[in-house]
């Protein structure tokens, strides 16, 4: 296996579809020869052509709107929001059309659409570049939300999605782009989309999260291991649709559970979480769900955001709180 850092494994998944599938094509904002504001893309235009990998004017609306009549001529596109704060103006053609489509035409058609965009704090990125803004994809039905966390569930999630017949929103943390490196497979392989993976087994407390946050919850299942308390850390990796069978085992099994989310407090994931669970499983918690998240506010300027986002401290702090209860 090599050793890649995410945005290595996610260009070398778009690498892998380009050469199997001619229908396959990529496209968006500075992606053809700049290779990206991220150089996700790098190389793929010189190597594939034009015609396949090549840049769009500044309209997200336009990028997403091609892409649904892409998709009805039986292309894939993977398509690139440069980031996702810039997505208000694709969310009719994402939410309005994209997600409805199957349902719409009666299963006459796919829409096999990729939606790739950067998401996430921690970089010191310009206003409306670090907004996590999954809770406005995921209420919708009819698109999935994948958020990895690792370069091998990068790599093999990607793959997976460009050959999914369904649209499939696949969110990039801009902080775990080059933080570390993972083994990696050079040849191809799929990680299955909507099933969750258990990061780390433990019998006292279930640590659930996705992105970036896994990381953080590893760290905390660290320094909780010290004081003897073992914490299961569940990445969900696809957040629309939520793989509950996994978590409701878990959770028969360590009594107790703290959410963890990047993005602030109000709606989202972590509350559809802790909502699921105790309908499904409150006869055998043994503590309130407890709920890691940032504040209730605009993003902050990132002179402030390392006090916003929420880190492995407040984890072991609400940690203590369920062991305690």
């Amino acid at each position: 296996m090599a050793q890649m850092t995410m945005i290595q494994a996610i260009t070398n998944a778009m690498h892998t579809e380009l050469k199997n599938d001619e229908n396959v094509l990529i496209f968006g904002e500075d992606v053809g020869q700049n290779g990206g504001v991220f150089r996700a893309t790098e190389g793929l235009q010189a190597e594939y052509g034009e015609d396949r990998v090549f840049d769009t004017p500044l309209a997200e609306s336009g990028i997403i709107g091609m892409s649904v009549g892409l998709a009805l001529q039986d292309f894939r596109p993977v398509p690139e929001i440069q980031f996702i704060g810039f997505i208000y103006e694709a969310m009719d053609a994402i939410n309005g059309q994209m997600a409805r489509y199957r349902y719409r035409s009666g299963n006459t058609y796919h829409m096999p659409v990729t939606i790739r965009a950067p998401f996430g704090g921690g970089v010191h990125t310009p206003e409306l570049h670090a907004d996590s803004l999954e809770g406005l994809l995921t209420q919708q039905p009819g698109i999935r939300v994948v958020v990895p966390s690792t370069p091998y569930d990068a790599k093999g999630l990607l793959l997976s999605s460009i050959r999914n017949n369904d649209p499939v929103f696949f969110l990039e943390h801009m902080k775990l782009y080059r933080s570390f490196r993972g083994e990696v497979p050079e040849e191809d392989y799929t990680v299955d989309l909507d099933k969750a993976d258990v990061k780390r087994e433990g019998k006292d407390v279930t640590l659930i999260g996705y992105g970036a946050m896994v990381h953080q919850a590893l760290k905390a299942a660290d320094q909780l291991a010290e004081d003897g308390i073992e914490a299961e850390v569940i990445d969900l990796r696809t957040i629309s649709p939520i793989d509950y069978d996994t978590i409701i085992e878990s959770v028969k099994k360590t009594n107790r559970v703290v959410m963890i989310q990047e993005a602030q407090r109000q709606g989202g994931v972590a509350a559809a979480v802790t909502s699921e669970i105790q309908e499904r499983a409150i006869l055998h918690l043994e503590a309130p769900i407890l709920r890691v998240t940032a504040p209730d506010t605009v993003y902050p300027f990132s002179q402030a955001e390392e006090v916003w986002l929420p880190n492995h401290n407040n984890i072991i702090e609400k940690v203590n709180k369920v062991m305690n209860f």
